[in-house]
């Protein structure tokens, strides 16, 4: 048996910055991951479809040089290539998180990890043939993808027709048509990239706008963008079935049929737990979910859990927080999660980004609210990067509290600039405060001070 302070079962972005966190603050710790460092976000999501997206924006970029003076013969891409410059980006990553474990004592088990039970008040989990012990432990166990009861998917998946994110990513031949049932974040970034490089894509979504919760006047100019782009939507529609190369779906109109090559399942996400036997712990769950409170502690003394198996924000940036929160709460630290706050992205083009209360939950709040749009055509830098670019800042202004509770962005650079829109809402500054920032010229984020004005 082997002893540690702290044992952390997955090596995704939360479990692998807790480990890293409590190494250097002294902790004997042991990270147990099953398949590779990094987890869904750096193997198969944040960092793949960045490395694709870029790729694709450098393709567009040559295709409408001319309208920059810059003339380009016999533009091409090769999706093949892009895959694997793709491989290449994550392995130099997941190298460097496993340089980082080491930099900071954390000894890592390439194994699955299983929780054994408690003896006295250390937990005990195998980890392949090790057996290690700890006083602390921390499930960072990830998520899957939610595999809905359609006739055909599971058949499709089998023969490699329809896909999940995790297949679509290391596809090397470029398929001419794609249907993606789910118009959420990682349905918009794969279709994104593949209608950029000419892949006929087609997107059915369940709800009457795409982007979930995103801003709805955002989610309209994304659509009119993609439509450009030969993008197809299917809005307030059901999937079916799916067949050998079709996917069926009904609509306020009736029951049509789509041909194509392959098919995107990115139908959501949930909390995976399976294998971990959390009940020899009696470790609580509701929906599959481990419950969690503000400083990450289940409801058993000693354990806590970050990342997607909590269910709260499956994003990669909140399960880093949460690992903060964890480490500092074990170390006695006083801190915890305010989700309110959290930023969230969407890696199109143009970019779209976020903070704080939409219109809609700051009416259901009771908020007084005054809602004020700045054209990121204000912005010297952005006009003269896209000239026929049609983003937007927009700014929720409390009038009660004179703070700002909301933004959302849609433009070129706005996943850079949304950090410093996170704290304007998380510090809540009156805007007489905010008025004295000054922003660097020419710079796309100048269109944030531009909104402010308006107030």
């Amino acid at each position: 048996m082997q002893e540690f302070d702290l044992i952390v079962i997955g090596g995704g972005p939360g479990g692998y910055l807790c480990a890293e966190r409590a190494g250097k603050a002294g902790l004997r710790t042991a990270l147990i991951e099953k398949r590779a460092l990094g987890g869904t976000c750096l193997n198969e999501g944040c960092i793949p479809t960045k490395s694709l997206l870029y790729c694709a924006k450098q393709y567009q970029a040559a295709l409408h040089g001319a309208e920059y003076g810059v003339t380009a013969q016999n533009v091409s891409i090769d999706h093949a290539q892009v895959v694997a410059r793709k491989n290449g980006v994550v392995k130099t990553l997941v190298r460097g998180v496993g340089a980082a474990m080491k930099a900071h004592g954390v000894t890592v088990f390439a194994a699955e990890g299983r929780i054994l039970g408690k003896t006295g008040e250390r937990f005990e989990v195998a980890a392949g043939g090790e057996t290690l012990s700890a006083p602390r432990l921390v499930l960072a166990s990830g998520s899957s993808a939610v595999i809905p009861p359609i006739p055909g998917v599971r058949e499709g998946l089998a023969s490699g027709f329809v896909m999940t994110n995790r297949e679509l990513l290391s596809l090397s031949e470029q398929p001419e048509s794609l249907v993606c049932i789910g118009g959420g974040v990682i349905g918009l970034e794969m279709a994104c990239y593949f209608a950029s490089i000419g892949t006929k894509v087609t997107v059915i979504e369940m709800m009457p706008k795409i982007a979930g919760s995103t801003d709805p006047e955002i989610c309209e100019l994304l659509m009119r963008t993609y439509k450009k782009q030969g993008m197809d939507f299917c809005l307030n529609a059901r999937v079916e079935a799916v067949t050998d190369r079709s996917v069926v779906y009904s609509d306020a109109s009736g029951r049509h049929e789509i041909a194509c090559g392959r098919v995107l399942l990115s139908a959501g996400r949930r909390a995976d737990v399976t294998g971990l036997n959390v009940e020899a712990l009696g470790i609580a769950l509701e929906r599959g979910a481990v419950v969690t409170d503000r400083q990450m502690r289940t409801n058993v003394p000693g354990v806590w859990a970050v990342g997607d198996c909590n269910g709260k924000l499956m994003l990669a940036h909140t399960a880093y927080r949460e690992a903060e929160v964890a480490v500092n709460d074990m170390l006695g630290k006083k801190d915890a999660i305010d989700y309110s706050i959290i930023p969230s992205v969407i890696y199109t083009t143009p970019e779209v980004a976020c903070v704080g209360e939409t219109e809609q939950s700051a009416r259901e709040k009771g908020l007084d609210v005054q809602v004020v749009k700045a054209p990121m055509a204000l912005s010297g830098r952005y006009l003269a990067e896209n000239p026929k670019g049609t983003g937007f800042c927009k700014l929720l202004y409390d009038r009660k509290n004179r703070c700002v509770v909301g933004v959302h962005m849609v433009g070129s650079y706005v996943s850079e600039i949304i950090y410093g829109a996170a704290m304007m809402v998380h510090s809540k500054l009156p805007v007489q405060h905010l008025d004295k920032i000054v922003f660097p010229h020419p710079t796309v984020g100048e269109v944030v001070r531009e909104a402010l004005f308006l107030l």
